[in-house]
């Protein structure tokens, strides 16, 4: 029932996880996807592989999102390539440690770049042109950190209060232009951002009994509700928070 033929997708941190999961299941749903990546070209350039087996087109955006300029640049060349964009998925960050008092400045600083300006330069960047189609769907990936707050990542879990914020609000202020705003936000993901932690093993099963479902879900688990709010389905859906965690928190 989902059919994304004729849209066009920008998602940042597509080449792994989350994002290239999504970029594979929208390209299955008829979507042309570029992609942003940072600086793993493999990976980048195996996603875009990925997308092209779906008989859709592939363009893989190297860029660092923390730099304005970068971002810009990346968006004015995707809608040069493929003449619009209709999706925007808000994906990359990062998830580090922070011990506050240890007088940490940098990686404060550094997460606030990556996790919260790139949003805002991606969504300022694409707006004009969602605007000027009358029509639009930004989905941001936030995080259950930003609900009930993380201890040792607080500075991550400033980053996706934030989002949930900017969520709300941008949903309000686009809602005129038919732009939809959504934020989806995950617990814990089999991911690579992950994988140090659950090198672990114990520590793996600790974290698969404390969620509801008793799985610790796949990139995919994640896609499915991004691919939902990209699509017609989800056309008088805005503003909202849709948590996907397997039951591990039950407030957003």
């Amino acid at each position: 029932m989902i059919d994304l033929s004729g849209k066009c997708a920008l998602i940042t941190g597509g080449s792994r996880g989350i994002g290239r999961a999504a970029a594979v299941l929208m390209a299955k749903a008829g979507a042309d996807v570029a992609i942003v990546y940072h600086a793993n070209e493999e990976a980048a350039a195996s996603a875009g592989d990925e997308i092209r087996r779906q008989g859709r087109r592939a363009l893989l955006l190297r860029a660092d999102i923390s730099k304005v300029g970068e971002v810009r640049a990346a968006v004015e060349n995707m809608v040069r390539e493929f003449g619009r964009i209709d999706i925007l998925v808000n994906n990359a960050g990062i998830w580090t440690y922070l011990e506050i008092g240890s007088g940490d400045v940098r990686m404060w600083k550094e997460t606030l770049e990556v996790n919260l300006d790139s949003v805002y330069y991606f969504t300022d960047a694409v707006v004009p042109h969602m605007k000027r189609q009358k029509q639009g769907r930004i989905i941001n990936v936030g995080s259950t950190a930003g609900i009930r707050g993380e201890a040792l990542h607080s500075h991550y879990a400033a980053t996706k209060g934030a989002v949930n914020a900017l969520t709300k609000s941008w949903a309000a202020e686009f809602a005129p232009f038919g732009i939809l705003v959504n934020c989806v936000a995950p617990g814990w993901v089999d991911t690579e951002m992950c994988a140090e932690v659950f090198s672990d093993a114990a520590f793996k099963e600790s974290v698969r009994q404390s969620i509801p479902l008793k799985r610790i879900p796949l990139p995919e688990d994640i896609a499915g509700p991004i691919l939902f709010l990209a699509s017609d389905l989800a056309r008088h859906i805005t503003g909202a928070i849709i948590n996907v965690n397997g039951g591990s928190v039950l407030c957003g």
